[in-house]
């Protein structure tokens, strides 16, 4: 009867064991993140380089053992810089692939589709660069590692008024486009309340190319400074077309100035040219220069600000869940609302409405070169 029973807890035992087993191989042995951004379309430098920056933080923790003791496992989207696009891409990541948070979007204007797409699904999404105000406003589930247009907008007027002694200002922009209206409004403002002069206020259509008209409008008040609020592409051709229309004086930007693609188009015409930006490769700061050294290893060039806040935003999500000890959704946000950062952009808290509170620095373009000029604050 005894080995009757030591045989019966025997199988009890094998059994058991064999049970725990299976459960344990039907949990999922990876986190799924998702990420999206424009690597095809009008804006697809940004979207490499921000791609690039989920990719290495993520490999950077998988080599470490991953989170929560599981490899983490980048799902990407290509949105074309299109809001439908991203929709689409959102709604895929969410209900398809089972992603637990989202990295992006780049553009301001398909972050503000994505949003609420992730809202509803509660998911946690950080935009690594949509710096127009309403991305965040959203809801309490969305994020970015930026700082935002109203900032960056005073810093490139008060740049302009104080360091470039620039008193008559031109702004053009397009006027589709959420972003760059966001950033011309902001610098119109601050312009204006430290006194200076806006001689011409020029909104083109999306899709223009020849910038000749609102140029010649804004040419005729004489302006010491141009404000040029576009992305890169636009950027190059209205720098080109206004010197050849006989502007000699320098032109300033925003962070969608930050492309290798800027100098391939504008020529030398952008050159002695302003804009503001969330990282400067030169930063001395030990971790930039790790970075930097690291990213170029990998990918043959430096990096811009949009791989460093791509880099911030997937290592801001990463370290939310180890924080949060869990991949639901609420407690991700929860970890991201509380989180103190130390990433190669800066610090990293965030304020009320979920926008980190960071400094912003002005580049010069110089010779074809992009070159760190000064640090400002908030």
């Amino acid at each position: 009867m005894k080995k009757v029973v030591v045989l019966v807890l025997l199988v009890v035992a094998l059994l058991s064991t064999t049970l725990t087993g299976c459960k344990t191989s039907s949990e999922p042995q990876t986190i799924k993140v998702g990420g999206i951004g424009p690597v095809t379309g009008e804006a697809s430098t940004f979207g490499v380089s921000t791609k690039n920056g989920y990719e290495m933080m993520i490999e950077e923790w998988n080599a470490k053992g991953g989170v929560l003791g599981k490899k983490i496992e980048l799902v990407f989207a290509d949105d074309k810089g299109d809001p439908t696009e991203g929709a689409t891409a959102a709604q895929k990541l969410i209900n398809e692939d089972k992603v637990v948070a989202i990295a992006g979007t780049v553009m301001s204007k398909v972050s503000l589709a994505i949003a609420p797409i992730c809202q509803s699904a509660n998911i946690p999404m950080v935009s690594p660069t949509s710096t127009n105000p309403k991305v965040t406003q959203v809801g309490d589930y969305i994020f970015r590692a930026c700082f935002i247009d109203p900032f960056q907008g005073t810093v490139g007027a008060i740049f302009a008024y104080n360091d470039l002694n620039a008193k008559k200002a031109g702004v053009l922009f397009d006027n589709s486009n959420d972003y760059t209206k966001g950033l011309a409004e902001f610098f119109r403002d601050k312009f204006t309340a430290l006194g200076g002069e806006i001689v011409a206020f020029e909104g083109h259509p999306a899709g223009t190319t020849d910038f000749t008209p609102f140029l010649t409008n804004i040419l005729k008040g004489k302006p010491d400074v141009i404000y040029c609020s576009d992305y890169y592409n636009d950027d190059g051709l209205m720098a080109k077309q206004a010197r050849q229309l006989g502007y000699t004086g320098p032109f300033l930007g925003g962070d969608g100035w930050d492309s290798p693609d800027l100098v391939k188009i504008g020529g030398d015409a952008v050159n002695g040219s302003y804009f503001t930006n969330h990282f400067s490769k030169d930063d001395q700061r030990p971790e930039v220069q790790e970075f930097v050294k690291k990213y170029t290893e990998k990918y043959g060039q430096p990096p811009d600000a949009l791989a460093a806040l791509g880099y911030d935003a997937m290592g801001l999500i990463l370290q939310a869940i180890q924080n949060a000890g869990s991949t639901d959704g609420a407690k991700i946000r929860d970890a991201l609302k509380n989180i103190d950062y130390h990433g190669v952009s800066g610090q990293i808290k965030f304020d009320a409405e979920r926008n980190p509170v960071k400094s912003a620095v002005i580049i010069e373009i110089e010779n074809g070169q992009q070159v760190y000029v000064t640090t400002v604050n908030p």
